[in-house]
């Protein structure tokens, strides 16, 4: 993660926030009082959702016990 001032951040936001989102590397801004981080759009909501898929009960159980089933036994088809 590449770390840069706040003073320099603020003269190349435009930039910065093109390249964290084309990189998918966040970047750590370092102020005089407060510290923060950027990240693109699409990495938030990425770390949203495993959020919230981790804090349902038993979800991270059924998703491993989902890993490790065989792609064989997945092809039938759905019924929705």
């Amino acid at each position: 993660m590449t770390t840069m001032n706040i003073t320099d951040v603020r003269k190349d936001l435009y930039n910065l926030v093109n390249s964290v989102h084309d990189n998918h590397d966040a970047l750590f801004i370092k102020g005089k009082r407060h510290n923060a981080v950027l990240i693109s759009e699409n990495d938030w909501l990425s770390l949203q959702e495993t959020l919230y898929l981790v804090s349902q009960p038993g979800m991270r159980d059924s998703i491993i016990e989902g890993m490790e089933e065989s792609i064989e036994n997945c092809q039938d088809e759905l019924d929705w």
